[in-house]
């Protein structure tokens, strides 16, 4: 028995996008191909088949598939208790220079971890509080803006030049978080909808700590290049 998993299914519309799909004789989806079908659209054709006899139990998911999104689960969650780490890192250091930056941070490490406690089910994702400035208000705040300017060796060799480098290698970081949700939630229409609310709520932190590092380098005056 072959069993046509959604990366194949995945494959198969990435080369040629197709409105129907024939199951072939001997062969039966897994719930993750027959979820991609329904999210596409695709209409199924098995050739006068039982379709139910042709798809596996929603209750008992394949081997592969399940081995393939605990993975990529596994990895989602140890991004971001590297990312932890990295918080307190930065709290730590900066603890030892400036209490308001970093109590800041402290803050802002909190919001983050609301993610994984999001992710367990135990919270709902909420906005953080916009505090606009001239290239960043309400209505891009959760958007992915990029650095308001781009960080170089000349920016070490500043009085606080070593703050400006630890949260740009913080914020880094955080980007790094949209690529490996994306790879976990991308099928049906509530996983799309997590994958906003994570992502949206991952640029609104890295964009705060882009506010934050401009006003370290030019007080209340922003150093967005637009």
């Amino acid at each position: 028995m072959k069993f046509i998993t959604e990366i194949d299914l995945r494959d198969l519309y990435r080369k040629e996008p197709f409105t129907t799909y024939k199951l072939e004789l001997g062969s039966k989806l897994t719930p993750g191909a027959r979820q991609f079908l329904t999210d596409q659209g695709i209409k199924m054709s098995d050739d006068g088949f039982d379709r139910k006899k042709n798809i596996v139990n929603k209750e008992q998911p394949s081997a592969s598939s399940g081995k393939r999104n605990n993975w990529r689960k596994k990895k989602v969650y140890s991004k971001i208790k590297s990312i932890e780490a990295l918080f307190l890192l930065t709290e730590q250091e900066l603890l030892s220079r400036d209490v308001f930056l970093a109590q800041s941070i402290i803050n802002l490490g909190k919001q983050f971890s609301n993610i994984k406690n999001a992710l367990n089910g135990e919270v709902p994702i909420e906005d953080i509080c916009c505090k606009e400035c001239t290239g960043i208000n309400t209505n891009n705040f959760s958007h992915d803006l990029g650095d308001c300017f781009e960080i170089t060796d000349f920016h070490m060799q500043l009085e606080k030049g070593r703050d400006i480098i630890i949260l740009h290698r913080l914020r880094c970081s955080l980007r790094e978080i949209e690529p490996v949700v994306l790879e976990l939630y991308e099928s049906s229409e509530y996983e799309r909808k997590l994958c906003e609310d994570i992502t949206g709520k991952v640029n609104q932190i890295i964009n705060t700590l882009s506010q934050i590092i401009c006003s370290i380098l030019g007080g209340e005056k922003c150093q967005r290049k637009n």
